[in-house]
């Protein structure tokens, strides 16, 4: 048994209720004392942006209930105060708070002997990678059937992450699964019609889900959504040997851009999801025909 003057982490609720009670974005008292450490580092004064939302906690309780914005804090750029919408370095702009850079202020040319050996101590062009070069393509051939898409995978457009997604109202507006869209004159080449199902594959995995024909959409791209959950409407893929289809991620890989690993200099100091290597999603391609009949 533990300590009656500590928090218990025996139960799942009860861990959520010790991270929102000690995260200055579900607590006021804890945004009030980080910005108040915030003013003392910089020499500024920002606790006011805490001070009328002092008496604030939420607890898993309240999450369950309904959504709750988060509270403005020094852990992040932006101000979100009295319905404000989240927009990055307002900190910065509004409230001259430096820039967490070597310099405290904007700079683009960064002067680590690691950018400079691989060319990117200034702001540098890329062109997309050739997929036949990288691999992605060894055993997967295009044929009549199927068209090559450069594969992007941007924020949930009906959901944060999964949070929320598996919802009547949100599996409404996005037809009850997250759909790969498509250019329509790509589609047409390989007679897919909106809403058509689809598989969407290469070397790595597949994804099987219906197809949302937009001119909006360039030609050569394909976006699905991120963040699908395998709970949700995930036939069997028939190029797999009729097993369940993946994710948006199944058909991703995991390559590391050496730059994103440079650390313990400046601002280049890791932490996990703010600073390491990032996605690599826009350095994959996948082939995309059409399924006359999805198998569940």
């Amino acid at each position: 048994m533990g300590r009656r003057d500590l928090p218990s982490l025996a139960d799942a609720v009860d861990a959520a209720d010790v991270i929102l009670h000690l995260a200055p974005e579900t607590n006021g008292e804890v945004a009030y004392r980080a910005f108040k450490a915030e003013e003392a580092k910089v020499g500024l004064p920002l606790a006011d942006l805490a001070e009328r939302t002092r008496g604030t906690r939420y607890t898993y309780s309240d999450l369950l209930q309904q959504p709750r914005r988060l509270l403005t804090s020094p852990c992040w750029s932006g101000i979100v105060n009295d319905g404000r919408a989240y927009a990055a370095y307002c900190l910065n702009t509004e409230r001259l708070v430096p820039w967490r850079t070597l310099t405290g202020r904007q700079h683009f040319y960064l002067d680590h002997e690691g950018y400079i050996a691989f060319g990117e101590h200034l702001p540098t062009f890329k062109p997309k990678p050739d997929p036949y070069a990288i691999g992605e393509f060894v055993k997967s051939r295009a044929d009549g059937d199927s068209i090559m898409l450069n594969y992007l995978t941007p924020h949930g457009k009906w959901n944060i992450h999964s949070t929320y997604y598996d919802n009547h109202r949100m599996l409404t507006l996005s037809r009850g699964l997250h759909p790969l869209w498509m250019n329509d004159a790509d589609a047409e080449q390989i007679g897919v019609k909106d809403n058509d199902w689809v598989e969407v594959y290469n070397d790595h995995g597949v994804v099987v889900t219906r197809a949302n024909v937009s001119a909006r959409v360039p030609r050569g791209i394909g976006i699905l959504y991120h963040a699908t959950e395998r709970t949700i409407s995930v036939p069997r893929s028939p190029l797999r040997g009729n097993r369940r289809a993946g994710g948006h991620n199944s058909v991703t890989r995991t390559r590391l851009k050496p730059v994103l690993m440079v650390g313990g200099y400046g601002q280049f100091t890791y932490a996990f999801n703010y600073w390491g290597p990032t996605g690599v999603n826009r350095d994959t391609y996948v082939l995309v025909r059409r399924l006359d009949k999805p198998d569940w």
